[in-house]
């Protein structure tokens, strides 16, 4: 029995001596595991960069804050904002006739004291405010909280309403030990709607599906660091963000560093470490929406990962099996994404690394944005986003908070 014993546990050495070996080299992507309701917490960590990480959706949580300079207010990150329409069946008991109410989820870099309510307040043009309370955790300053509320299971369908146009809204925060009641955010969402994909017969002529146009997003995209999953900030990975009219499939992403491409490595005829893409945001109806509707009104916010490709590396390891992985900090100078996407060329993204890595090129710090994903110009190539408003990022961007010094790409 002792034997048997012995040699199970040599072969569980080995197995955890070889994954560690491997996982210095190339970062295996595991499937994501559903967390429960219940906000969790997360040890803050010290790093060169600080980083804004990729986030589960649908979830109410606690992380370390990044991007929120340490300050003593809390303050909502203006990339995490998400606003979207839900669509009730119904509207004041007439179900030949639908109507909306607002969801949203968002982030909130701490301190948020104990006995705050986070809140959402909108105005519908010729109607009275209505509030709904978001899920909210007493949080440390530096770090943060995400959270999401509104929609079917926050707002009263006799709140819900049949108005299209900009609807303004606020996120605030109120105390009642302390008797404080603070506005954090301002901003304002333009809302449409589109005739469902039932079929057009006069009891269904009012089933219409409301969204919020989204089209300022498409010019505006991010590069940024997330830590390594064994080494952490001492070998961080490279990341892209952009967005996409339509379904997030079928991504190949590529990068190059004066024309030449980078992040590529093969063992022994295939390519290991490939990047790849993956939905961080989809903004969608919650109804089936007519086949006519452009992209079926949805936008996508897309995060493409580069595990070959790192910030710098102050590890100290030798190269792995596959060979030394590409840092920017070793190469710094200009930078192009380019996404193939369906197998046509539909995006193209330009930045510069500095001599150590670093990416910042200020717009997020002087915006406040509340992260430090650093913001770029994205150029729309191509016709698969449709027909969208190429000039909304000038009024529209972040819900009519448009940014300052930065110019889109035509």
């Amino acid at each position: 029995m002792s034997k048997i014993s012995f040699l199970t546990l040599a072969f569980l050495v080995i197995g955890v001596f070889s994954f560690h070996t491997a996982s210095a080299q190339i970062r295996v992507k595991m499937p994501k595991i559903p967390k429960p309701d219940q906000p969790k917490t997360q040890p803050a960590t010290t790093n060169e960069t600080q980083t804004a990480q990729p986030q589960p959706e649908s979830r109410n949580e606690t992380q370390t804050a990044t991007g929120a300079g340490g300050q003593d207010q809390p303050t909502v990150a203006k990339d995490s904002v998400q606003m979207t329409a839900f669509t009730f069946n119904v509207y004041k008991k007439n179900y030949d006739m639908w109507s909306w109410v607002p969801q949203t989820e968002y982030r909130v870099n701490g301190p948020i004291p104990s006995g705050s309510q986070l809140y959402v307040e909108y105005t519908v043009p010729g109607a009275p405010p209505v509030k709904f309370d978001c899920r909210t955790e007493e949080t440390e300053k530096g770090r943060w909280l995400k959270t999401q509320c509104g929609g079917r299971d926050g707002i009263p369908e006799d709140k819900s309403t049949t108005y299209t146009g900009p609807v303004s809204f606020a996120i605030k925060m109120r105390n009642e030990l302390a008797g404080t009641d603070a506005t954090l955010f301002n901003g304002k969402m333009k809302v449409a709607k589109v005739h469902s994909n039932e079929a057009q017969t006069p009891k269904f002529v009012n089933h219409f599906v409301y969204y919020v146009d989204d089209d300022w997003n498409l010019p505006i995209g991010y590069v940024f660091y997330t830590p390594d999953d064994g080494r952490g900030m001492d070998r961080p990975v490279f990341n892209l963000a952009f967005w996409v009219r339509g379904d997030p499939v079928s991504f190949e992403p590529h990068l190059f560093h004066q024309g030449k491409e980078v992040g590529k490595m093969f063992y022994q005829g295939e390519e290991v470490g490939k990047a790849s893409c993956e939905a961080e945001v989809e903004n969608g109806t919650t109804h089936f929406v007519d086949d006519s509707v452009p992209q079926k009104a949805k936008w996508s916010r897309v995060i493409c990962t580069f595990v070959n490709v790192r910030g710098w590396d102050k590890t100290g390891e030798a190269p792995g099996m596959f060979g030394p992985l590409y840092t920017l900090s070793a190469n710094p100078g200009d930078y192009e994404f380019k996404l193939l996407w369906n197998n046509h060329l539909a995006r193209s993204i330009k930045f510069t690394a500095g001599p150590n890595g670093k990416l910042d090129n200020g717009l997020a710090s002087s915006n406040k944005l509340g992260s430090d994903r650093v913001i770029v110009p994205v150029q729309i190539i191509g016709d698969q986003d449709g027909q969208w408003d190429r000039a909304a990022w000038k009024t529209d961007a972040f819900y009519g908070n448009p940014l300052t010094g930065f110019t889109a790409l035509q």
